[in-house]
């Protein structure tokens, strides 16, 4: 199986987006996911790419799933299923998929890490991150970041790592 990691920041109430943006900007977590996905394939839905301030992200393979057929956007690897996305992944370096709901929830299964950025507040979302099944997924490690006066309310970085790997 290729190595395929979910990257995300989800709040206090699960919610992970609206309006097609991110609910916060934690500086110290930005930073964070460029340092992790950077020199990696990074698979994302189109509304995901659009959202982006930088597109495509620079120094990854940005790989972009959509349902229009022949659809092209430039600088990016196109996928018109989770099927031919998984395909386009990299078999030796990890992948990470950056969202959004829709692609986390269809990844969930094919995933064997998560990088999880847990909001410590609730936000009004309109896109929320699928429950994370303890029968399924163990936490292996976690730094908590109590309170960030950049922010305004504290987090902490979590890593899961699926139980029973395929």
């Amino acid at each position: 199986m290729k190595p395929i990691s979910i990257i995300v920041a989800i709040a206090a109430n699960h919610a992970i987006g609206k309006d097609n943006q991110l609910l916060w900007h934690i500086s110290a977590d930005l930073k964070r996911f460029k340092q992790i996905t950077g020199g990696h394939p990074v698979v994302m839905g189109k509304n995901t790419f659009y959202s982006l301030p930088v597109r495509p992200l620079p120094k990854r393979r940005n790989i972009v799933i959509t349902n229009v057929p022949g659809e092209i956007i430039e600088g990016c690897d196109m996928a018109y299923s989770i099927e031919e996305a998984e395909a386009l992944c990299d078999e030796n370096i990890e992948n990470f998929i950056i969202g959004g709901g829709s692609i986390y929830q269809q990844f969930m299964d094919i995933a064997y890490k998560m990088y999880i950025t847990r909001v410590h507040k609730e936000f009004d979302g309109d896109v929320f991150f699928p429950e994370i099944d303890p029968n399924v997924w163990q936490l292996s490690e976690i730094i908590e970041v109590p309170f960030d006066a950049q922010c305004g309310f504290g987090y902490s970085y979590e890593i899961w790592v699926r139980k029973n790997r395929f």
